[in-house]
């Protein structure tokens, strides 16, 4: 295909973008793949200083979208885009306004490829799943000529949706390097083990981006305060990146892809 190739990721927090899609960021932007962002949140309630230190959710929300910028900058992010819903109740977003709104920005931007959560929200995190849910909703109403919101944008065709998928391995070196991943949600802990190997449809060797992504990972002072991680496990982490591939118009089969545009190119 002769047209830009255009990766677009939508998340919910500031940092998921360095600690989730980090890599794939770096490398396909470095190719001259055009990257884009969406984060639903400022993370305003993502404070893990001492308490009476805590300096407000908006100041914490404008604290964490500069740290977000200078990540983006860092991954030579084409373009962020912010939501403004509050951080934590995501999920009690207004359906119809949230996935007009990804709608308006899939038509704007017109990305070939969509990455987002997984159905489970990485850890049970119910933005995550509020996320992954909206972004796969509003791929539908993006391409439907019917659609009666973001009419501004003609309707647009995704062409692959992909979920992040830690494997059972990278799920071990998560939990080794940021301690247990659990969320308690209406009183039940909720974690992951991770995906088998089996499950995951597509693995991205980024082994040339690490350093990049730690730089990206390190602008985000207030979630990682004294962030430092030895150099053999930032190269576990972030030099290969997995996906579950949830849909795609143009390629299929077992093998386990390479590259999010495989069938596009």
């Amino acid at each position: 295909m002769n047209e830009q190739l255009k990766l677009l990721c939508i998340l919910a927090h500031p940092d998921d973008e360095s600690l989730g899609t980090g890599g794939i960021l770096a490398k396909y932007a470095a190719e001259g793949v055009a990257t884009y962002l969406v984060t639903a949140t400022r993370g305003e309630r993502g404070w893990f200083g001492a308490p009476e230190d805590y300096p407000g959710p908006a100041e914490l929300g404008r604290i964490r979208e500069a740290e977000l910028r200078a990540a983006a900058q860092v991954l030579s992010l084409r373009q962020v885009e912010l939501l403004n819903y509050i951080d934590g109740d995501l999920d009690q977003a207004d359906p119809d306004e949230i996935i007009a709104g990804i709608v308006g920005l899939i038509r704007q931007i017109r990305p070939q490829v969509v990455v987002t959560f997984d159905p489970e929200g990485a850890y049970g995190h119910p933005d995550h799943i509020a996320i992954s849910q909206f972004t796969t909703a509003a791929i539908v109403q993006a391409a439907a000529t019917d659609y009666p919101a973001a009419r501004d944008w003609p309707p647009h065709r995704v062409s692959k949706l992909y979920y992040m998928a830690f494997s059972e391995q990278s799920n071990a070196v998560y939990q080794e390097v940021f301690g247990d991943l659990m969320m308690a949600v209406d009183g039940i802990e909720r974690r992951t083990a991770g995906w088998k190997d089996w499950a995951i449809t597509t693995r991205i060797d980024t082994r040339d981006y690490w350093q990049q992504v730690r730089q990206a990972v390190a602008c985000h002072k207030t979630q990682l305060p004294g962030y430092e991680v030895p150099e053999e496990q930032h190269m576990k982490l972030w030099g290969t990146q997995e996906f579950y591939r949830a849909f795609s118009l143009v390629n299929g089969g077992r093998q386990v892809e390479d590259d999010l545009f495989a069938g596009l190119r």
